[in-house]
């Protein structure tokens, strides 16, 4: 089960919604072991593209030494769908190289009437995926 803050499930929604209609993506750190995300930090879609995201490989690279100074990993890996469910695609799974991430997927389809918002979670490992229950909580 992902466990994650009003305040954080907001600001994906909104970095989702704002990069509408271009895939939104990010990370959200917390403590190394923890499993506690905490630390919100929305990346650059270096592929500026509606159907498919990609993290700047300079940004990434910085992001995870950062990580690594402060005893933190990657929590939360989150991007964006913007005509389709909320759910891992080929391209997605494929690319799901932290087995200990929560992967979260944010439909923004409903901004254009094609559907239902979604906000939901993953764990993908080995190209296996399995969908978790989010609890979103007021504070740790």
């Amino acid at each position: 089960m992902l466990t994650i803050t009003q305040a954080l499930y907001d600001q994906i929604v909104a970095h989702a919604r704002e990069d509408h209609p271009d895939e939104a993506c990010g990370v959200v750190a917390g403590p190394a072991g923890s499993d506690r995300p905490e630390r919100f930090i929305p990346m650059l879609n270096a592929a500026m593209s509606p159907t498919f995201y990609e993290f700047d490989s300079g940004d990434l690279l910085k992001l995870y030494r950062e990580m690594d100074d402060r005893d933190e990993e990657p929590v939360v890996i989150y991007h964006s769908h913007t005509a389709t469910e909320a759910y891992p695609s080929r391209t997605d799974i494929s690319y799901a190289n932290e087995p200990g991430a929560h992967y979260v997927l944010v439909s923004t389809a409903d901004t254009d009437g094609l559907g239902d918002f979604q906000f939901r979670s993953f764990r993908i490992v080995d190209g296996q995926v399995t969908e978790e229950e989010v609890r979103v909580v007021t504070d740790y």
